[in-house]
């Protein structure tokens, strides 16, 4: 969700975390039923909108590296906060929740995102580039970050099953860190031309909003991140009623997390390569995908060990093949710096595969 230069907030950024609000409020009064859910679920949606929104804000204010910093802890916050609020409220075995929610993320942006945006930018522009560099540097992180986190508790011995014991999960944590902080280092200091649009002569941006809608921005994202951790754990079991009812694995409630975290981001890289900025498509989705291992791993990791919650990483067979295929592909894709309708084809046929195992597995 690309924010151009601001000068005042607009309506809907602060409608949606008020209505929230005071639909949270009237849970009190009014009974349960099936319409209140779907306006429940609409507005969260809506929310999390306002809340990246806000949080672009202040990420321009500030600016870089912080801005980047600023954007990714919001995103993963919402994230950690529904992962963690189904955890705990869900019933039977959650414990591979975080591991549902960060592999679905990588195949809708590895897959979904990226698959959309080549496609539609190859429909119309026909070929389009981007930095080569930026490109394999986030790829690079991002199968570390993958292996490390979903393959090697398959294979580990120190605890039965896919998981990390709680040494092995602080050093994952700690690792995936240190990994998604050298990239923002480099992706926002070292070698940010790498990630500038190929055609781009000089750094061109708009006008940094003032001091008094950044704060005003600042405030709207607190309240708006409280009101999705509580409506998130409002709607926890209407969510696992009607996956259960659909007669589709628990697995799928990753996918909506992934999905519902990643929306306003996928809209905005969309919305690039139908201009012909598919560097900047490129670091949106390659970006979240990032920061949704990066930081929501550490930051699950902790929960798991301060509240002693069980967690399983390792994914299972069926998954751990999709993941290689992905990545395999997005290395190919991503090896020339130039792109075409075909491989939009290709990947957004992966991430149908991907849906299709998930509800017929």
């Amino acid at each position: 969700m690309a924010v151009g230069t601001v000068t005042r907030t607009p309506w809907w950024a602060w409608l949606w975390p008020v209505l929230a609000w005071t639909l949270l409020g009237a849970q009190f009064v009014l009974p349960k039923n099936g319409l209140i859910s779907i306006v429940e679920a609409g507005l969260l949606i809506a929310t999390v909108f306002a809340a990246v929104y806000h949080a672009e804000v202040v990420a321009h204010r500030v600016g870089e590296p912080f801005g980047s910093l600023v954007l990714a802890l919001a995103v993963t916050i919402i994230e950690v906060a529904l992962i963690v609020s189904v955890m705990i409220s869900g019933a039977g075995d959650t414990s591979g929740l975080a591991r549902d929610t960060i592999f679905s993320a990588v195949m809708i942006v590895c897959n979904g995102i990226v698959g959309l945006c080549l496609l539609a930018g190859g429909i119309r522009h026909r070929e389009q580039g981007f930095q080569l560099q930026g490109a394999n540097a986030a790829l690079s992180v991002l199968i570390a970050l993958t292996t490390l986190t979903m393959v090697f508790p398959n294979v580990t011995v120190t605890t039965v099953g896919p998981t990390f014991s709680s040494s092995q999960l602080i050093f994952a944590a700690t690792v995936s860190v240190i990994l998604y902080g050298s990239f923002l280092f480099v992706q926002t200091i070292r070698h940010r031309d790498y990630f500038l649009p190929v055609a781009a002569g000089v750094d061109e941006h708009a006008e940094p909003p003032s001091n008094k809608v950044a704060r005003i921005s600042a405030g709207l994202l607190i309240v708006s991140l409280v009101a999705i951790v509580a409506m998130a754990k409002v709607l926890t079991p209407t969510v696992e009623m009607i996956i259960e009812g659909a007669g589709a694995p628990k697995s799928v409630i990753g996918i909506v997390i992934a999905a519902l975290v990643l929306l306003p981001e996928g809209l905005a890289a969309f919305r690039a390569s139908r201009a012909n900025r598919l560097q900047t498509s490129m670091n949106l989705a390659l970006g979240s995908a990032l920061a949704s291992i990066g930081l929501t791993i550490p930051a699950v990791a902790v929960v798991s060990l301060v509240i002693h919650m069980p967690l399983t990483l390792g994914l299972p067979s069926k998954e751990m093949a999709l993941l290689i295929v992905t990545l395999m592909l997005s290395q190919s894709t991503l090896g020339t710096g130039r792109t075409t309708v075909l491989q939009g084809v290709v990947h957004s046929m992966l991430f149908a595969t991907f849906l299709f195992l998930a509800m017929v597995p």
